[in-house]
């Protein structure tokens, strides 16, 4: 580790192609990071620029909602917004349907026609930490940024509940 580095982040040599990933590095992040801090009694702080990519079924096809890590899903906005419940994916579904396992699913290099929708709560950072594939790595993007490299994204939407 270079002098004055964080021994947290372990960066790889991996450059992540496309006009947007030019000149960025993903980063493994160490296991007891990976949730957010482990607080009091080991409760988790999900608050921050950390996001995470929930996964549903929608008339049976896969789509993802790509939310800031402290919010959670709103049952009545997913069904005015899909006209139906919020059926989340099963482990096996995610890794069959959307490309990448549970921890490390991310809004890119995702499988073909999966439509990707973008929460309001991730738009009051400067910017946010998505996964880059798996459980233990990450990229830092602006919301501009994860706007344009996110694969079929459908837009922004207002989809959460109990974010600050």
């Amino acid at each position: 580790i270079k002098k004055g580095a964080n021994p947290h982040v372990h960066h790889s040599s991996t450059r992540l192609p496309g006009p947007v990933w030019a000149g960025q590095q993903s980063f493994r992040v160490p296991r007891f990071q990976r949730h957010g801090r482990a607080g009091r009694r080991g409760r988790r702080d999900h608050s921050g620029p950390h996001r995470q990519s929930l996964s549903f079924k929608v008339d049976g096809e896969a789509i993802l909602i790509v939310t800031a890590g402290d919010a959670k899903v709103d049952n009545a906005k997913f069904k005015a917004a899909f006209h139906t419940k919020a059926k989340m994916l099963t482990p096996d579904e995610v890794t069959e349907m959307i490309g990448h396992a549970i921890g490390g699913v991310c809004p890119f290099g995702i499988k073909e026609g999966v439509k990707v929708y973008l929460d309001e709560s991730m738009k009051r950072f400067d910017s946010v930490f998505p996964a880059a594939g798996s459980s233990n790595s990450a990229i830092e993007l602006t919301c501009d940024q994860l706007e344009q490299v996110t694969q079929n994204c459908q837009g922004w939407g207002d989809f959460c509940k109990g974010w600050a």
